[in-house]
């Protein structure tokens, strides 16, 4: 199955796309984030196919990317945890937002398919907080109608690793549920009431699919390529919303990014009937003044391709490509910060 293969991946950091023995062109390296990498992936392929030049990225978490990137060992970090514009001039580097996406909660339950089950915020927060231990609570029943739900204890799977994934999902559930947002809050990693942790979106969905009447929380590409079992939400506006690439969209139309502020953004819990409410961006960080600036100015070039190509590509994977006129924002910044130094 796919979670095998990428969580191979990540524990091994193999290349997502390799230069053959005895070929010119050099790699691009990078590291982080794992809710990009399906599509870093497939990036990745069509872009060796085109230039010969791969891009090896290590699948690690948003904690551990930014912590290869400040320590020099890859040429770019990525992370789903947007850096304030004050550690960015303190580690002398800037971010950019590279795709967006969505974040579902994922379950294991005889008998129920993708966007049978439907939960809120509140509740989602319950289930992680332990206050609902069993898939059959009143407070589960009252979203659900006529759906038949096990009494079966729920199994919780959280990230393990410091994750921009679990950022995102946290910062949802800080805004969902004043008991969250008080006693557990929102960061790369957290203090879990109830659980069991795994590595990366793709320990997460490995962990789900093996596991009867568990809930996990993953990027959407995961839980459509692992063929997982996603619930439906009710949003901010008191509306139910599938997954989809439509209303991934509707919620990061609200975005305003701002260069002056790096490009700093969150975009959980966003207003509107059609928004859905765990929606997130993935940035790209790289150092103003790089140390190899040969190897920066070939990691440019791949996410200049990725932006003018991969837009199709980053669709078929229910990704939200960066509209246009934020690319021209990233373009000016390529050029005044990374390629004139």
């Amino acid at each position: 199955m796919l979670f095998r293969t990428l969580t191979r991946a990540a524990l091994a950091a193999v290349a997502v796309a390799t230069v053959s023995v005895g070929a010119q062109a050099a790699n691009i390296n990078g590291a982080g984030a794992t809710f990009p990498f399906p599509i870093y992936s497939k990036w990745a392929d069509a872009y060796k196919k085109e230039t010969g030049t791969g891009l090896i990225y290590q699948s690690i978490g948003s904690g551990a990317g930014i912590k290869q990137i400040q320590s020099k060992t890859v040429t770019f970090g990525a992370t789903d945890i947007p850096q304030s514009p004050d550690d960015l001039k303190k580690w002398g580097m800037v971010q950019w937002p590279m795709v967006m996406g969505g974040i579902v909660a994922v379950v294991n339950i005889d008998g129920v398919k993708p966007g049978d089950l439907v939960l809120d915020g509140s509740t989602l927060a319950d289930i992680f907080l332990g206050k609902i231990k069993t898939w059959d609570d009143p407070a589960i029943a009252k979203l659900n109608g006529s759906l038949k739900l096990p009494s079966a204890a729920i199994a919780v799977v959280h990230r393990a690793d410091g994750s921009g994934t679990s950022f995102n999902f946290t910062n949802y559930l800080s805004k969902a549920s004043e008991e969250w947002g008080s006693k557990i809050k929102f960061a790369a990693t957290v203090e879990w009431p109830v659980g069991v942790g795994a590595k990366g979106n793709e320990g997460v969905a490995g962990n789900v699919a093996q596991t009867k009447n568990s809930i996990g929380y993953v990027e959407y590409a995961y839980a459509k390529q692992n063929k997982l079992t996603y619930a439906d939400m009710i949003n901010k506006a008191g509306k139910k919303v599938s997954p989809t690439l439509a209303a991934f969209q509707a919620a990061a139309a609200n975005a305003k990014w701002d260069p002056a502020q790096n490009f700093y953004m969150i975009l959980s819990d966003q207003p509107g009937d059609e928004s859905w409410p765990m929606t997130a961006a993935t940035f790209i960080l790289m150092y103003k003044e790089p140390q190899d600036k040969a190897a920066s100015a070939d990691a440019i070039k791949f996410f200049d391709w990725a932006f003018k190509k991969g837009g199709k590509m980053a669709e078929e994977l229910d990704y939200i490509p960066i509209p246009d006129s934020v690319v021209t924002l990233i373009e000016s910044m390529w050029n005044s910060d990374i390629m004139n130094k």
